[in-house]
This record gives structure tokens, sequence and C-alpha cells, in this order.
């Protein structure tokens, strides 16, 4: 048997490290997973060179869920990425999202037993990622928005949903500098002491104010962390509906329309780096 899930990564609107509480919708740039079945065993294997061990506890804990035993039963995963990693875009979310789905649906399938839920496998998702060290919160915020698409919003402690719902189809700008960030490595104390600002732009998305609350964000983040704000603020100057640092960074999002993304993409040449087109993501993760 053989099946396909591509899962899209995330941009933020509200990190999650200061408060607990974070917002994040789809963007188009997405992991395609590929799994076969085989006699015993598994196998992963990426396009990236990235280290495997998130995919390899995705597969195990699927397989201790539903009591496979590896000598009886195999999979091989194989993923295809155009999804940066190590960016503040959500890799690890998409990639242990498509991970868990594809695997558990296969086993549901051979051995005509129960499909996990689709917050089932967000959880067990989530909960490799944190096994594997690449995230701070457990990222509920990332791998919901990855996983559904749209914006959402959450309690990332208690994994519970403040807001999930559509947004609106619009382009996406991705800046993405020389040098990778990953969450893990992060200072977290640094960040928490901006918690009271962070609550702000918080504020602002629970009003809907998802431009507002991204700007501002992105603004305490990018100080607290080191990068440079004058490239959200440059795609801002440019026209941009909102810019800033997604995740821990490196990569910085711009919302765009038709009359600026132009404007935007020509102010962020300057960079060293690559940029990014894409859109808004409402449908997450899905089979191919």
């Amino acid at each position: 048997m053989k099946k396909t899930v591509r899962s899209p990564g995330s941009a933020t609107i509200i990190n999650a490290i200061a408060t607990g509480f974070g917002s994040a919708f789809g963007i188009g740039l997405d992991i395609k997973c590929e799994a076969k079945t085989t006699s015993s065993g598994i196998a992963c294997v990426n396009d990236v060179g990235a280290d495997n061990t998130l995919m390899d506890l995705c597969v195990n804990k699927v397989f201790n869920h539903y009591n496979i035993d590896f000598n009886d039963f195999g999979i091989s995963l194989k993923t295809k990425s155009s999804l940066p990693v190590a960016s503040g875009l959500s890799s690890s979310s998409a990639s242990s999202n498509a991970a868990v789905k594809v695997v558990s649906d296969i086993i549901a399938c051979e051995y005509n037993l129960t499909p996990l839920t689709d917050l089932e496998v967000v959880n067990m998702a989530v909960n490799a990622s944190i096994d594997a060290g690449v995230t701070i919160t457990g990222s509920f915020d990332d791998a919901t928005a990855s996983y559904f698409g749209g914006v959402v919003i959450t309690d990332n402690k208690n994994r519970k949903f403040i807001l999930k719902e559509k947004m609106e189809d619009y382009s996406v700008l991705i800046y993405m500098p020389d040098f990778y960030s990953k969450s893990g490595d992060s200072n977290v104390e640094r960040m928490k002491v901006l918690a009271p600002l962070v609550e702000v732009a918080y504020d602002f998305a629970c009003k809907r104010e998802f431009f507002s609350a991204l700007n501002l964000n992105g603004l305490i983040y990018s100080a607290s962390l080191g990068f440079n704000s004058s490239i959200a603020v440059d795609a801002l100057e440019s026209g941009a509906l909102a810019s800033g640092l997604s995740g821990t960074g490196s990569s910085f999002v711009a919302i765009v329309d038709d009359n600026s993304i132009d404007n935007v993409q020509e102010s962020w040449m300057k960079y060293e780096g690559h940029i990014f087109k894409t859109k808004v993501d409402n449908e997450g993760c899905c089979f191919l």
C-alpha cells in the first residue's frame, strides 16, 4: 500500500513562547510525505538532509498506539519539501503532522482499525516534536495552523482552541536569510521578559486585528532575539498589509496585495538570502 499526505507550513501571528498563547496561519509552502508498506521495520528519508529523529518518533508513536510489532509490519517514509527547515515556518510541525497522519491511516486500513481523529493526529505529532526537542512550547498553534489551515489562536499549555477559522486568501512573501535558527536553541527567559508587550499583541489577535498583532509581535521578538526589524519595517513602508518575524526566526513574512507585492519584494532584494512567494493556505493537511 502507498499513500501520500501533503502538510503545509505556517507563519506566526503571535509567538507563544512568552505567554503560552499563540496564533498562526497556514501558508502554501509544504512537505509531502509518501509512505509505503514493507515487510518489517521503518525507514525514513528526506530530500533536505535533515535529521530523521522526529520522523522516527512519529512512526514509533503510531505503531505503539496500535500495538503493532515492527517485526511483523513495516513502513518506508520519504518526504519532499518546499518548506525551508529551521526557519520559523513550522517545518517540524508540518513534517510530524504528515508522518503521523499517513502512517496511522495506512495501519488503520491494513488492520481494519479506527483511524486517529484530527486532534489525535495533532497531539501525537506535538508529543513527538517535544520528545525530539524541536519545540519549546509544544507548538500547538503551529501544528494546528499546519493541520487545519486558516488562522488559529491557541492556548498551547492546555492545547485548546481560542479561535479557528478560514483566512482571506492573501498573497504572502517570505524572506529567508542565509542562516538557520532552531527553536529549541532559543533563550526562553529573554523572550519572557517582554511578555507584557506580547499580551498587547495577543489582544489584537483576539479582536481579529491580525495585521496589527503580527506587526507588533514581530517587532517584539526581533528585539528579543537580535534580528533586524528593519526587514519588516521595509516591507510595511513598501505597502505590505503586515510584516514580522515568524517563530523564532530566521524568516520574515509579509502579507501583501496585488498593489504591494512587487514593491515589497524589491525592498527585500538588498538583503542576502532568498525570497519565496506563496499564499495563505486554508486547506491544511490532506491526502494527495
